[in-house]
């Protein structure tokens, strides 16, 4: 993954994500994604930026099913923000950084 992004898995996705202690954003993505792909420096720059307030992670749905799966994830990119282990809040589709920023900052 990026530096500031954080890739999860299946096996690792309770650890990472609902047992965090500071809220994550999910990334739930594909290689073969084009939005996906218009996402991720996106992700990695507020990654960098908001780094203290939130975690970024990406789960690829290719080679982990299961959390999208768990979380009703239907078409990628589909962004989850997890607060305490509870999903609050989610974006479907690539939005623009300072859109996806503001959405972030509200859902905190």
């Amino acid at each position: 993954m990026g530096e500031f992004t954080k890739a999860v898995t299946d096996a690792s996705f309770e650890t990472e994500v609902l047992k965090s202690s500071k809220p994550v954003l999910v990334d739930f993505w594909a290689e073969w994604c084009g939005p996906c792909k218009m996402v991720a420096p996106v992700l990695e720059e507020l990654a960098k930026e908001m780094g203290e307030q939130v975690t970024i992670a990406k789960v690829n749905v290719e080679e982990s099913p299961d959390a999208p799966t768990n979380f009703g994830v239907r078409g990628i990119p589909t962004m989850i923000l997890f607060k305490d282990g509870v999903p609050v809040a989610t974006k479907v589709g690539a939005l623009p950084k300072e859109k996806l920023k503001e959405w972030i900052e509200s859902a905190l």
